[in-house]
């Protein structure tokens, strides 16, 4: 299969996109963790004969990722580019395709597979400006808690995908679809 140029373009502007979400959303709840770090903060601190509350240990925390946390932000609106300039490629693609009934089980399932991680990716990006202009939105501040929630469970379906993805990719590469990954970065199998 050849890849048209704008594809390989969206495919690895969209990788650098999604891991640099799921890179931030790693630092969130790791090194960077609220928790975690406020209580590094109030025992540093308390050892410096500075004591500060729980609350305001929680501040300081939070206010150390913040910069950090806007990288998920900015990413999540390239996400949304990058969803709305997919759909573009999709209706406008008029290149010949296999028939779907002609595929093996396996390119099936892969491609049902693509299918389902684009309709997670778009739910990701909805639910991220959704909860990201609540007020503007008119919505609660509880509503937003609980679509939070929803969208960080969703969350794990990439986090599942893309290792899966690029093993994938690299066994297909190394067996039966030879080539596969130099067609996605130059256009033509080798």
């Amino acid at each position: 299969m050849k890849y048209s140029l704008q594809f390989r373009i969206w495919h690895w502007l969209n990788a650098i996109v999604v891991l640099g979400m799921l890179g931030t959303v790693f630092l969130r709840k790791t090194f960077l963790s609220w928790r975690t770090n406020s209580e590094i903060l109030m025992t540093q601190l308390s050892q410096m004969q500075i004591e500060i509350t729980a609350e305001e240990a929680k501040i300081l925390a939070k206010a150390v990722r913040a910069g950090m946390w806007e990288w998920h932000i900015i990413l999540g609106y390239a996400l949304v580019f990058l969803i709305i300039y997919r759909i573009f490629l999709f209706i406008s693609d008029s290149s010949e395709k296999e028939d779907f009934s002609s595929k093996t089980i396996h390119k099936k399932i892969v491609q049902i597979s693509y299918y389902i991680i684009y309709a997670v990716l778009l739910f990701m990006a909805a639910t991220g400006l959704i909860i990201h202009f609540y007020e503007e939105l008119s919505l609660t501040k509880e509503f937003a808690k609980s679509l939070k929630e929803i969208h960080e469970l969703v969350f794990y379906a990439i986090m599942f995908f893309t290792p899966l993805h690029i093993v994938g990719v690299i066994v297909a590469d190394l067996t039966d679809e030879k080539g596969l990954i130099s067609s996605m970065i130059n256009g033509k199998k080798s």
